[in-house]
């Protein structure tokens, strides 16, 4: 007996103002977990708007899987965000996003992209120092005055080797 498997190819576009509730949802579950919400979906929609700031998301069969909003400025992005649900995790979403979102930097000549990440989350601080990003410090208190963050960034005009062993993705 055959088994015909069919598996939905993995849609990475521009948000738009439909998007911004389950974004919100997103960020409110999987990076501001344990934080008051901030990213409420008026917040996300206004981020959707503006013309300094990209807002994408990984779609599959209509279903949002991950997002991103990177916010550009004259020498540098600043990436905002960054979150894959759990049960897509690992599998190069995280990677994918944050691909797209570097491109669009070096396309507007900015070759300098900082973030911050919880301390606490170590597998996020491992997938973005597989992807070239470097630590330069540690604010106390940066999370509401409940956590540090790590200050994170990559030099777009660093060309990398692919690393030949598996990189985990968010």
């Amino acid at each position: 007996m055959l088994s015909l498997f069919i598996v939905e190819r993995l849609e990475v576009l521009l948000a738009t103002s439909d998007d911004a509730p389950a974004i919100a949802d997103m960020s409110r579950n999987l990076v501001e977990s344990g934080l008051s919400w901030q990213w409420k979906p008026a917040a996300v929609a206004r981020q959707i708007l503006r013309k300094d700031t990209e807002v994408i998301v990984a779609r599959r069969n209509k279903r949002i899987e991950g997002f991103a909003i990177m916010r550009f400025r004259e020498d540098d992005a600043h990436l905002l965000l960054l979150a894959v649900e759990p049960f897509a995790q690992r599998t190069g979403i995280g990677r994918s996003l944050l691909t797209w979102l570097e491109e669009s930097a070096r396309v507007a000549g900015t070759f300098f992209v900082h973030l911050e990440v919880r301390v606490s989350e170590q597998g996020a601080r491992q997938f973005y120092r597989a992807l070239g990003y470097r630590e330069r410090g540690r604010v106390d208190g940066y999370y509401q005055q409940k956590e540090a963050a790590i200050l994170m960034t990559k030099d777009l005009r660093i060309v990398r080797q692919t690393p030949t062993k598996n990189v985990s993705n968010l």
